[in-house]
C-alpha cells in the first residue's frame, strides 16, 4: 500500500512564503504587500494569502490596510536592544555553564563551534547566513544542557532572524564570521571570561549597525 504526503494547504503555503520573506529581509521593514501579487508568484487565490496576512498581522509582523495591503511592520530600536540583551544574558548564563563542567566540555564545544558554518559563510545565500549565525549561538545554549533555556532562546528565533536581516548583517561577513573564531577559539581554550567579552563584542555589532547605542547592559562604556 503506498503512502502519499497530505498537501500543505494554501494558507498554510502563504503564510510561511511571506513570512520566510519577512525572515530573511526580502520582504523590508516598510513595504506594502499585495494580496494579488503573493498570490500570482504561489499561483493561488487572494483568499489563503489573506488569511496568512491576518495570521502575521496576529504575530505582529504585518498591519493590514484595507483594500491596500499589508505594511510590513519596522523592527525598532527599542526592541532590537532588548531581543539583543536577552540574548548576551542566555548566552553568557550557557558559558557560565560549560565553565562550571571543566575545561573538558569547553573545548569540546569550542570544537564544535569552530567547526560551524557560520565560521566560515562565504558560499551560503544572505538567507543561509542569518540561519547560520542564529544556529551556531542556539548550539553554544543548548550545550549547557538547560532545556528550559534553550527553549527560551529559541523562542527568541523569529526575532532574532528580522533583526539581524534588517541590520543588514551579511554586509559585514567578514567581521561576523571572525567573531565566531574567536569565540569559538575563546572556548576551546577554556576562557569563560574572554569568550563572555568576545561574545558581547559581537552582539553589540549587531545593535550598532541599526545605528543605536548599546546601552549600560550591552555596552558598559556606554552613556545611557
Amino acid at each position: 500500500m503506498s503512502s502519499t504526503t497530505p498537501e500543505t494547504p494554501a494558507a498554510d503555503r502563504a503564510y510561511q512564503h511571506v513570512k520566510a520573506g519577512l525572515l530573511d529581509g526580502s520582504y523590508p521593514d516598510g513595504e506594502l504587500l499585495s494580496e494579488g501579487e503573493v498570490a500570482g508568484a504561489l499561483q493561488m487565490s487572494r483568499t489563503p494569502v489573506r488569511e496568512a496576512f491576518l495570521r502575521l498581522q496576529t504575530e505582529g509582523f504585518l498591519r493590514l490596510y484595507p483594500k491596500r495591503g499589508a505594511l510590513v511592520v519596522p523592527v525598532t530600536a527599542p526592541e532590537a536592544r532588548a531581543v539583543v540583551e536577552a540574548r548576551l544574558a542566555l548566552e553568557s548564563f550557557a558559558i557560565d555553564k560549560l565553565a562550571m563542567q571543566g575545561p573538558d566540555a569547553m573545548t569540546a564545544v569550542g570544537d564544535e563551534l569552530a567547526a560551524h558554518p557560520a565560521c566560515d559563510t562565504a558560499e551560503l545565500s544572505d538567507a543561509g547566513m542569518h540561519e547560520a549565525d542564529r544556529a551556531f549561538h542556539a548550539t553554544l545554549v543548548a550545550a549547557a544542557g538547560n532545556s528550559v533555556v534553550a527553549d527560551l532562546y529559541n523562542a527568541l528565533r523569529d526575532k532574532q532572524m528580522r533583526i539581524t536581516a534588517t541590520a543588514r548583517t551579511h554586509t559585514a561577513r567578514p567581521r561576523i564570521t571572525h567573531q565566531h573564531a574567536q569565540l569559538a577559539a575563546a572556548l576551546r581554550d577554556g576562557d569563560a571570561d574572554l569568550a563572555k567579552a568576545r561574545l558581547r563584542e559581537h552582539l553589540l555589532g549587531t545593535v550598532r549597525a541599526f545605528g543605536i547605542a548599546g546601552g549600560p547592559y550591552l555596552d558598559p562604556d556606554s552613556e545611557l
